[in-house]
């Protein structure tokens, strides 16, 4: 039977994310009637939705490859009455399958529109598909788009300390924020290719873990003293003095983090009177194509396949989630989760085990971030002629 299947993309694009949309619209548009969903949920709403025609199917496919949402994506309050309409302007078009690309607001959103459809008396099949460069989506080992995130955490991280280490005369701390949310997975993989005591991070805030000023002024000092400098990684989402968190605005109902290496910058200026940098990683994390890990391009495409051989099984009010089954060698399965137990388990935090054990996560971390770089060799061990300022007055 031939479906009118609609499908979207919403909340922060990935590297990859246009990889899942691609496997997906390949698999069906030659047996089924397609609509793209424009801007996220707000195009479900306003009835932003565009016929596939041959063009643009034609462009989208040559998008499989480039950042960024092709159909745009963005964060929108989608409040009772938005859904209600939303399955409206879904029955009028004639489309019974809906399927969404994205993270926990977008699986939560799909499960309120689900039964909205019930409640109706309309039949809507509903799928999710996963994607996030947080980690942070419940009920899967991990999302498309994680894997290149942290690919580009952990490649800037090391080339960072090369750089510092180059500096450390003139600048002796250098403090990188990266993205992540209230969850410290793409922040602790700013320790994966750490080869060598001198290379950085030298510290690492997670969300997980209050951040200590005096824990991270002893962690700096002590880097200091011992490589002549410290490379600082701090999470946008790092709790830090007096448990808060500092927000750079708030967007359209929800926090916008980030701002909190500015905050570190100045607390390790005030006490160790050393040149001190603070630097935004930034939205290259979700959006450098140079980075991009194959196994995460790999399985973004995958993960849309099999969305759309749920959508021929009738399967509905599901995610796809991805479900380690083997280590050595790395391998996947892909499962259907319910959106409820989605919705319901949360922000996926870091486990403890992780949060103790550097190398247990990064043996854990290196399948998803494709071919391992090749280690840099140890550095030149130069004296070290920096001392603290406060130490030459004495």
């Amino acid at each position: 039977m031939m479906k009118h299947i609609a499908i979207g993309q919403s909340g922060g694009p990935t590297a990859v994310i246009n990889a899942t949309l691609a496997g997906f619209v390949r698999k069906l548009y030659k047996d089924h009637a397609l609509s793209f969903v424009i801007n996220g949920y707000e195009g479900l709403a306003d009835n932003l939705l565009m016929d596939a025609e041959k063009d643009t199917i034609t462009n989208l496919l040559q998008h499989e490859k480039v950042p960024g949402a092709f159909l745009g994506a963005g964060r929108y309050e989608f409040d009772r009455e938005k859904i209600k309409v939303s399955v409206e302007n879904l029955r009028s078009r004639g489309i019974n399958t809906l399927v969404f690309i994205g993270g926990n607001g977008t699986m939560q959103a799909l499960a309120r529109l689900k039964k909205e459809a019930e409640y109706q008396g309309y039949a809507l099949q509903v799928i999710g598909l996963p994607k996030t460069v947080d980690n942070d989506l419940g009920e899967t080992d991990h999302a498309p788009g994680f894997g290149s995130a942290a690919k580009y955490v952990a490649h800037a991280a090391r080339d960072m300390s090369r750089d510092l280490q180059a500096m450390n005369n003139f600048e002796q701390v250098r403090i990188l924020e990266t993205m992540g949310r209230n969850a410290g997975w793409l922040t602790a993989a700013a320790g994966l290719l750490n080869d060598h005591p001198q290379d950085g991070p030298h510290v690492i805030s997670l969300p997980e873990d209050p951040l200590a000023p005096e824990a991270l002024i002893k962690g700096t000092t002590r880097a200091i003293e011992q490589y002549g400098c410290a490379l600082v990684i701090v999470s946008e989402g790092a709790v830090w003095d007096e448990a808060y968190q500092v927000e750079r605005d708030y967007v359209r109902g929800r926090p916008v983090l980030g701002g909190i290496s500015n905050e570190v910058e100045q607390v390790l200026k005030t006490h160790l009177n050393v040149m001190v940098r603070a630097e935004l990683l930034g939205m290259n994390q979700r959006s450098f194509s140079a980075a991009v890990s194959s196994t995460d391009f790999q399985e973004a495409l995958e993960t849309g396949e099999m969305g759309a051989e749920w959508v021929r099984e009738e399967r509905t009010g599901v995610m796809a989630a991805l479900q380690r089954v083997s280590e050595t060698p790395y391998r996947i399965e892909y499962i259907p989760v319910s959106l409820e137990a989605v919705g319901s388990s949360g922000e996926r935090k870091l486990p403890a085990r992780f949060m103790k054990d550097q190398q247990a996560y990064n043996e854990w971390l290196r399948p998803l971030v494709g071919k391992e770089a090749a280690a840099y060799p140890p550095p030149l061990q130069r004296r070290n002629s920096h001392v603290f300022e406060q130490d030459k007055s004495k």
